[in-house]
């Protein structure tokens, strides 16, 4: 029977397979691989490395996520970024252990402290798997092993007092230190106390006793509730202050603080301390401060910050949930504060400041020979003291909305139209360029014919002057003769030469930054006339060659081209910042004056450059002539008078240098710029000679126009004489009008 059973079964297996049988595949059993859990810790780590809190509490298990809100994670992981000062995390992963759904992870964690060095220790992360992700489950002991338990971290700093800022010659512009406000309320004030309140309160303030008056007892308007005079070191107070007992009206407040002495002198230039803007503490946390700490603003003050903050220090503590200290955590002493020795002379600053304290504008004093900035005026500007608000004096909320600019500096940021002071470059393109010798002459007629379709004005035209007459190539700009700039600007563009004025613009240093530290600083703008269209390109090239059209300058670029004309032709980068030293006066910054270029002229147009200059302040022909007669030193300048928009008053400028060449007092170079007002000779000029005077003689010399007496303004000379007087005088060279032919 067996036989006969295996031949059926055979039988019957061949009749299932069929003919088309196919033969099937081998089974393959895949494994699929858990994620790596070092991935999920290191990119935990990572992020909070970043400060990506919230990528962080994202990572967490749901139970993690359950128990503890994003509110508080994120505030635990701020807590200790703010009382560390944290500025990095590094990690380095130690050990690994995998479970199937679990896994402990060791690493070494450095926590980077701004005020205490770096934190490290050996902690441990748990993680469990959910689906196909590692998260994390939260525990205090990620962060550090000693905030197990709901422990936290508090800094106790040692914060140094911060360095001072030195004017060149060592006194103190700004400094820590005990203050006195003085004020008075002239109400109070008895008839009898006037005239000696009024005396004591200018010796106090370092002021005349004429501007004091003014100030208490207004001639318009109504009379002051209080009056702040001035904030003065206990030490100044105390030398100054005479026998206040019985006199009425005055106030006087004694406060800790950092003081601006000298009446606060340059303020945009110097700077002030204040708190932290709150979109920039994140900023700051990394660096060691506190949300609450005082930091440099503008300025001296903002540039040299990592130096006259000193290195902070302090005693990282653990507490426990009730404040009690569980251990010293970490601990590092503060290093003392550097301090600043700027090039600024105080006291003609303080006296620059006041020259043009009536106007807006800016004022620059260099060193003709070295660059080193003496004095940087913008006006208005602000009393840096009332930043504290401890100061009793303090009106801070009333500088905002800045409506003024009071914070802008205008001597490094304002950007204007030359004006005429430009015709100082467009004279040497036009020497340089071949086509011009100084013996041409060019008769300055009231009107100019040469471009089509339009007339343009010789300045004179406005005063109601006569024609200037035939004038040689020197006296086209001792006169600052509008016909011949014009007659330059149209020449050079039909010879072919028409970026000759720009390209000589950007040798004498615009349409750049001039390199200054310490401050911030605009380049202008430069435009070569267009080539495309003849009449448009003529048209740019003769409003350009007299200072109008698309070019705008700040004072520091004017007064370092106008320093380079005295000097030889050297343009230096301005220099604001001396040295910076340490707490035992070893430099750890120091600044040589360094040449940025030379001027691109020859030596016999230099000349020609320098002389008429010369003529323009001491001819009696000269723009300027009888502003600077007297004076007692000669003085090579520039008026200007910049068309300043439709409706606008223009802008008055005066640069120029002076040449002495005594020893001990280095020549000078100034820029003055007034906006709005009119004719550079009659405001900028004045406001140039008076700066000069305090520099070589010590005294503001001669009386303005618009002064009563010195530092107080006469309200009518504008608002009855300054018309007369415009049109009365011969040295002005207000900008062309342009007016269509008829």
């Amino acid at each position: 029977m067996k036989p006969l059973y295996l031949l059926l079964l055979t039988l019957l297996l061949v009749a299932c397979g069929g003919p088309g049988a196919q033969e099937l595949p081998t089974p393959v059993i895949s494994v699929a691989s858990a994620p790596d859990p070092e991935g999920a810790v290191r990119a935990y780590l990572d992020a909070w490395n970043e400060g990506d809190y919230a990528a962080m509490y994202q990572m967490l298990t749901p139970a993690s996520r359950a128990a503890v809100s994003e509110e508080d994670f994120l505030a635990r992981y701020a807590m200790v970024a703010t009382q560390t000062n944290l500025f990095g995390v590094h990690y380095e992963i130690l050990q690994l252990l995998t479970h199937p759904r679990t896994a402990q992870v060791g690493y070494r964690v450095t926590l980077n402290s701004a005020v205490v060095g770096a934190i490290t220790r050996d902690t441990q992360m748990d993680l469990e798997l959910e689906g196909d992700r590692w998260l994390v489950v939260w525990d205090d002991r990620i962060i550090l092993p000693e905030l197990a338990g709901g422990n936290t971290l508090s800094l106790e700093r040692s914060v140094p007092t911060r360095g001072i800022i030195y004017d060149r010659d060592g006194e103190p512009i700004a400094a820590n230190t005990t203050a006195v406000a003085v004020g008075a309320f002239p109400w109070s004030i008895a008839d009898d106390d006037v005239s000696q309140v009024v005396s004591e309160l200018a010796r106090v303030g370092q002021r005349p006793a004429a501007e004091v008056s003014a100030l208490l007892f207004p001639e318009e308007g109504e009379e002051p509730y209080y009056v702040p005079i001035a904030e003065v070191s206990r030490e100044e107070f105390q030398a100054r202050a005479g026998s206040w007992e019985g006199l009425s009206g005055i106030y006087y407040f004694e406060y800790n603080t950092r003081l601006y002495f000298n009446g606060a002198a340059a303020p945009q230039t110097v700077g002030f301390y204040g708190a932290i803007p709150a979109e920039e503490i994140s900023t700051y946390i990394p660096l060691g401060y506190q949300s609450h700490d005082w930091v440099g603003r503008m300025g001296l003050e903002a540039w040299g910050e990592e130096y006259l903050s000193g290195t902070r220090g302090g005693t990282l503590y653990v507490l426990d949930p009730n404040g009690a200290v569980v251990t010293q955590l970490a601990q590092a002493a503060s290093q003392p504060a550097a301090s600043i020795y700027s090039t600024i002379d105080v006291q003609l600053q303080r006296q620059a400041q006041d020259a043009i304290k009536d106007f807006s504008g800016a004022i620059v004093v260099m060193e003709r020979d070295t660059g080193r900035i003496l004095a940087m005026v913008s006006s208005p500007g602000f009393n840096q003291n009332w930043a504290d608000p401890n100061n009793a004096n303090s009106f801070w909320n009333n500088y905002f909305p800045d409506n003024q600019q009071r914070f802008f500096n205008r001597a490094t940021q304002g950007q204007y139209p030359p004006g005429s002071i430009f015709k100082v470059i467009t004279f040497a393109a036009g020497l340089e360029s071949g086509l011009y010798t100084p013996e041409d002459t060019l008769d300055c007629t009231q009107q100019w014919f040469g471009l089509s379709g339009i007339v343009l004005d010789n300045w004179t035209v406005a005063r109601e002057l006569p024609a200037d007459g035939v004038l040689n190539y020197l006296q086209g700009l001792m006169r600052s003769c509008n016909p011949w700039y014009y007659q330059i600007g149209l020449d050079l563009f039909n010879a072919g030469q028409e970026d000759a004025i720009t390209e000589m613009s950007r040798g004498f240093g615009l349409g750049a930054l001039t390199g200054i530290q310490g401050v911030p600083e605009s380049a202008g703008t430069l435009s070569a006339p267009s080539t495309e269209d003849g009449d448009t390109g003529r048209n740019q090239a003769v409003q350009q060659a007299f200072g109008q059209g698309t070019t705008t300058i700040t004072p520091l670029q004017a007064v370092v081209y106008a320093a380079a004309v005295g000097n030889g032709g050297t343009l230096y980068q301005p220099l604001l910042v001396d040295r910076v030293v340490d707490a035992n006066g070893t430099a750890l910054l120091s600044f040589e004056p360094q040449a940025r270029g030379s001027l691109p002229i020859s030596e016999d147009t230099l000349t020609n450059l320098q002389t008429a200059m010369g003529m323009v302040t001491s001819n009696p022909r000269g723009t300027a002539f009888r502003q600077f007669s007297g004076l007692g030193i000669p003085v090579h300048g520039k008026t200007g008078t910049a068309t300043a928009g439709q409706g606008l008053d223009p802008h008055a400028w005066f640069i120029g240098y002076t040449n002495a060449g005594r020893q001990n007092q280095p020549d000078i170079a100034i820029a003055v710029l007034i906006e709005n007002i009119g004719d550079g000779s009659e405001f900028a000029a004045p406001v140039w000679r008076r700066v000069a005077s305090y520099y070589f003689f010590g005294s503001p010399g001669t009386l303005y126009p618009w002064e009563t007496s010195f530092g107080v303004l006469d309200p009518v000379y504008f608002d009855e004489t300054l018309q007369a007087q415009a049109t009365e005088t011969a040295g002005s060279d207000s900008p062309a009008v342009i007016t269509p032919s008829p």
